[in-house]
C-alpha cells in the first residue's frame, strides 16, 4: 500500500524569509505578569486567537453521518463529519461501545502527530482500546492529510507546502487548532456524552496544538500531551521546527512573554494535564535536561496563577523515544482517575496484558510509519489489550469516493486555501522538512 505522496519541489521562499514576515505580529513581546488575574487570563485567550486567526464563534458542529461498522468485538465505529472554521467540515471516525449505557460516557478526542491521521495505528487503537473501556472516542483527519488531503493519501504532509503570504502559518495553525476546539463541539453535542469528562490526547505536533486549544477551551476536562509539551523560550525548538504548522505559530505568540509558562497557566484554569514523554526523545531532551526543565516551567506557572493545583505533570518512559504514549497502562490509569470509565477499573487496568507494538504490527499486518517502525520510537511502545486488530484503511474513511468529490472544496487544504482568499502555490510545489 502506498501512502507517501509523490515528490515535489520546495518553494523558493525560505523559512527565514517568512519568519521575518510574521516578525511584526510576533515582536510585541511584553513580560509577563505575576498572579494573574481572571481579566488577564481572558485577555490572552482573546489575543491567542486573535494572533492565530481563530474566530470568537465558531460554527455549530453540524454533525453529518455515513454509517457504521463494528472494527473490533464489543465496539462499533461511526463515520461523520463536522463543521469547523472557514466553511470547512472534518472527516471523523467515532468509537463507542456497542452496547449502550444507561448513562452518558466521558469522551476522548485523539489528536494526531505530524503526518498522522485517523487511519495511523494509534488512532484506530486507542479508539477501540478505550471504547472497551466504556468511552467514546474520536478521531480525525488534520488539515492536509487522508480525506482532508488533494489526493486522498497519507503521510502527505501536505500542510507542510509554504505558503508566501506573511499570515499563512498563523492562520494554518489556527485552523488546526480551531479543529480540535470543533471536535469537543461535537462531542459536547452527543447525547451519550458527559461535556464534563472530555480528555483530549495528543502527539507531537497534535500536543503543540492542543497545548494552545486547552489554553482557550475550558471544556476539556483533561490533557494528555506525548512526545512534547516542552513549551521553551526564543529560538528554542517549537520556534524553529516545521514553519506552516508550528514555528509560526508559536513565533506569533511572542507577545505572550513567557509563552510556556502563560500557556500551561491558562491550562491550568480548565483542569489537569499530564505529559508523558521519554528520555531518549531528542525533541524533548535536547537541549533540555529532562525534568530539570519540566520542574522549572512549572515553577514560574505557578507564579502566574499563586498556586501549585493542577500544574502539570510529568512522567518518563526510561530510554524511550518519539512515542504517542497515551495507549500504555499508565496513560490508562490516569485518564480513569480523571474521566471514571464504566467498564475499568484500576485494578482491572492494572491486569490488562501488554503487547509490543512492532510484534503486533507484524502479527497484524498493521501499517507503522517507516521512521517510526523502530525499537526507540513507535515500534517499541508497551500498549494495552493485544487483543486489538488492525483496521484496514480503506474502513477508516468518513466519506465514499463519489461523497468525498462532492465535498472536496469543504475538506482539503486546497480547498482551505481558496476559502481563507490566498492565492495558492504557483506551482506543485512542496516542503517535506
Amino acid at each position: 500500500m502506498v501512502r507517501s505522496r509523490r515528490s515535489r519541489l520546495v518553494r523558493a521562499a525560505s523559512l527565514s524569509v517568512l519568519a521575518a514576515l510574521i516578525q511584526p505580529f510576533g515582536a510585541q513581546t511584553r513580560s509577563t505578569p505575576h498572579t494573574a488575574s481572571r481579566e488577564q487570563y481572558s485577555r490572552w485567550q482573546a489575543e491567542i486567537r486573535q494572533g492565530l486567526f481563530i474566530p470568537n464563534d465558531l460554527p455549530a458542529s453540524q454533525p453529518a453521518s455515513y454509517g457504521t461498522f463494528s472494527p473490533a468485538t464489543g465496539v462499533t465505529a461511526e463515520r461523520v463529519t463536522y463543521a469547523t472554521a472557514n466553511g470547512m467540515r472534518v472527516p471523523a471516525i467515532v468509537y463507542r461501545p456497542q452496547s449502550k449505557l444507561d448513562r452518558r460516557m466521558p469522551a476522548i478526542l485523539i489528536v494526531n502527530g505530524h503526518s498522522g491521521d485517523k487511519t495511523s495505528w494509534y488512532a484506530f487503537y486507542s479508539g477501540i482500546l478505550y471504547a472497551r473501556a466504556g468511552a467514546v472516542v474520536l478521531t480525525y483527519d488534520p488539515l492536509g492529510e487522508d480525506e482532508r488531503n488533494s489526493d486522498r493519501q497519507s503521510e502527505a504532509r501536505e500542510h507542510d507546502t509554504i505558503l508566501p503570504e506573511d499570515e499563512a502559518p498563523r492562520r494554518l495553525a489556527g485552523q488546526m487548532i480551531a479543529d480540535i476546539v470543533q471536535g469537543v463541539s461535537y462531542l459536547s453535542g452527543r447525547t451519550d456524552v458527559d461535556p464534563q469528562r472530555i480528555a483530549v490526547a495528543a502527539y507531537s505536533m497534535g500536543s503543540f496544538h492542543s497545548a494552545i486549544a486547552g489554553a482557550m477551551d475550558m471544556r476539556i476536562h483533561a490533557l494528555v500531551l506525548s512526545g512534547g509539551g516542552n513549551l521553551d523560550g526564543p529560538n528554542g525548538y517549537w520556534d524553529t521546527s516545521k514553519l506552516m504548522c508550528q514555528a509560526g505559530a508559536y513565533h506569533a505568540l511572542s507577545f505572550l512573554g513567557d509563552r510556556g509558562a502563560v500557556l500551561y497557566a491558562l491550562n491550568q484554569q480548565r483542569g489537569p494535564t499530564l505529559l508523558l514523554n521519554g528520555t531518549s526523545d531528542k525533541l524533548i531532551t535536547t537541549p533540555h535536561t529532562d525534568e530539570a526543565f519540566f520542574a522549572d516551567l512549572r515553577d514560574r506557572t505557578a507564579k502566574i496563577t499563586g498556586t501549585r493545583a493542577n500544574l502539570f505533570r510529568t512522567e518518563w518512559f526510561e530510554g524511550a523515544g518519539h512515542r504517542p504514549n497515551f495507549v500504555t497502562r499508565r496513560a490508562a490509569l490516569w485518564l480513569n482517575e480523571q474521566l471514571q470509565f464504566s467498564n475499568w477499573t484500576a485494578a482491572s487496568i492494572a491486569s490488562i496484558p501488554e503487547i509490543h507494538i512492532s510484534e503486533w504490527a507484524a502479527k497484524t499486518g498493521a501499517h507503522i510509519g517507516q521512521s517510526f517502525q523502530n525499537e526507540l520510537s513507535e515500534g517499541g511502545i508497551r500498549a494495552l489489550d493485544p487483543t486489538i486488530p488492525n483496521v484496514p484503511r480503506e474502513k477508516l474513511q468518513a466519506l465514499s469516493e463519489s461523497e468525498w468529490k462532492q465535498q472536496k472544496d469543504s475538506l482539503t487544504w486546497i480547498g482551505w486555501i481558496h476559502r481563507v482568499g490566498f492565492p495558492g502555490p504557483a506551482s506543485d510545489s512542496k516542503n517535506h522538512k
